[in-house]
């Protein structure tokens, strides 16, 4: 016979996947720039965009908080972490540290399989850019940096970049950093055509001047204006 699931833990289930749902719905408008450092996350408009309650809402926006990638402000609510620029450069200074150790772990439990995925991950790319669909490539180039984590096989470090890819994006964003020349293709291939040739220290050596690339292409300014969250969400 089918084993029978509870009611409050099919409940329970529902409830997560529903949270899963909005965290990434916000998590990717993040990624492709479509919500700027410093939106006002209002719980209720929210809610009513993603027909939950508020309290769903909080839960998510709690997950998000303690990610780094939303601001929570006592009687002032939620926002999209804005980054200072001292707080800018110490993502980068811990990506300089981390995703080395990524790539030399990586490189140690290589298979064909998971070259494949990161040559498949780069075609779609290079098919965003091909296309000028300049959100795709924001997403697609923050999530190459996390599936090299995600495939090295250390589920700490796959989050600890996850949230640091996430704030990379925000900072490109709030610093006018070009997104054609903050995070190229062509610096992506080359660290993949390192690691499939199994050169740890070329594809680290690789990984840290395309780091420091992204940096530099930095400015303090930012200007970005009001975002209307019913627009960034609609289907």
């Amino acid at each position: 016979m089918p084993r029978t699931v509870p009611p409050e833990s099919a409940e329970r289930l529902a409830r997560e996947n529903a949270n899963d749902e909005i965290y990434e719905r916000i998590y990717i408008a993040i990624l492709e720039h479509r919500l700027h450092p410093g939106t006002k996350l209002g719980e209720d408009r929210l809610a009513k965009i993603f027909d939950v309650s508020r309290a769903r809402v909080r839960e998510v926006l709690s997950r998000l908080a303690h990610e780094q990638i939303v601001e929570l402000y006592p009687q002032r609510g939620a926002f999209v972490a804005k980054p200072t620029p001292q707080q800018a450069m110490d993502v980068f200074e811990a990506r300089r540290l981390i995703e080395p150790a990524i790539l030399k772990r990586l490189v140690t439990h290589l298979t064909p399989d998971k070259v494949a995925r990161l040559r498949q991950h780069q075609e779609l790319e290079l098919d965003a850019r091909r296309r000028d669909d300049r959100r795709a490539v924001v997403r697609l180039s923050g999530e190459f940096h996390v599936l090299l984590a995600e495939l090295a096989g250390n589920s700490a470090l796959s989050r600890s970049l996850r949230e640091l890819a996430s704030l990379t994006c925000l900072i490109i964003l709030l610093y006018d950093a070009p997104t054609a020349m903050s995070c190229r293709a062509d610096e992506h291939s080359e660290v993949i055509e390192a690691i499939a040739k199994r050169d740890a220290a070329r594809a680290e050596k690789l990984m840290l001047a395309h780091l420091d690339h992204i940096e530099r292409s930095l400015s303090l300014d930012s200007n970005a204006g009001e975002v209307d969250l019913e627009a960034v969400f609609r289907d």
